[in-house]
């Protein structure tokens, strides 16, 4: 049997709270509201209760953000793309930010298990005046369990209209992809992160994200591994290659608190579920 699961989150603003209301249909939930930094910053907690994702299964995420909101959506764990018989399995986010308002989106690490097919489908339209802070980690199999990614395909389609598109297919047989040092060189887990607005970042604001992205990398067993640079006037890209998932979710945690600081600042306020 497959899993069809719905969320739509709505965030709207009560004076200065941020306020959220959620319907779901099937296997996908929410936690409370949270408010660990104050009233104006809405903490949200995705759960999918099956732990995994299996072939045929289709997960839709909607999220809206009105101006003026401030919404954080992570997960309590790994997404898991597990076997398929034939059929792919599908997550789909998109989210639609309204002017002035604030996302980070920062879900916990994609795993990608052997004979699996998997898409993952991101979405992003930001109106003038709207920011986020998003990443994305995809870890291929478990090597340190000796359960390697020898067979599956992943499809990733991360898209922030007008500025950015990236569609890729990571296939388990294709060695000039993953063992090339133009490709993954080897490595079997990858992280992209990005900082994007609805309008044209200031050029010192642009400068200032790098610099601080380009330091923090500096300073991390990954410096060899990783690097920013800005493809378009509204958006700063991070990548950044590991063996393991802990070094490079350490990475992007570093440098998502810098690019809070510089941007908005705010304090880093490390998601509390995260600690679990």
């Amino acid at each position: 049997m497959s899993w069809l699961g719905h969320l739509d989150l709505q965030y709207s603003l009560d004076g200065r709270r941020t306020v959220a209301l959620d319907r779901h249909h099937g296997p996908l939930r929410v936690l409370q509201r949270l408010y660990p930094e104050g009233e104006a910053i809405c903490h949200h907690v995705l759960v999918h209760p099956p732990g995994g994702i299996v072939g045929g299964d289709v997960l839709e995420i909607n999220a809206e953000l009105a101006s003026g909101t401030h919404a954080l959506i992570t997960t309590p764990g790994a997404t898991r793309y597990y076997r398929s018989a034939g059929q792919p399995a599908v997550q789909q986010v998109q989210a639609r930010l309204e002017a002035d308002a604030r996302l980070e989106w920062l879900p916990m690490e994609t795993i990608a298990y052997r004979q699996c097919l998997a898409e993952n489908r991101l979405r992003f339209d930001l109106a003038p005046g709207a920011e986020m802070i998003g990443w994305d980690l995809l870890a291929l199999g478990l090597p340190a369990a000796n359960d390697h990614w020898d067979r599956g395909r992943y499809t990733q389609r991360l898209e922030l209209p007008d500025v950015w598109l990236e569609q890729a297919v990571i296939d388990a047989e294709d060695q000039r992809l993953l063992d090339s040092p133009v490709g993954w060189a080897g490595h079997k887990v990858l992280g992209t992160m990005w900082f994007t607005a609805g309008t044209a970042l200031p050029n010192q604001q642009r400068t200032e994200l790098l610099d601080r992205a380009r330091a923090t990398i500096g300073a991390s067993t990954l410096a060899g591994l990783a690097g920013a640079t800005a493809p378009h006037a509204r958006t700063v890209v991070l990548r950044v290659l590991a063996d393991r998932v802990e070094p490079a979710m350490q990475l992007l945690v570093a440098i998502r608190n810098a690019w809070r600081a510089t941007a908005w600042q705010l304090e880093p306020q490390t998601p509390r579920i995260w600690r679990t």
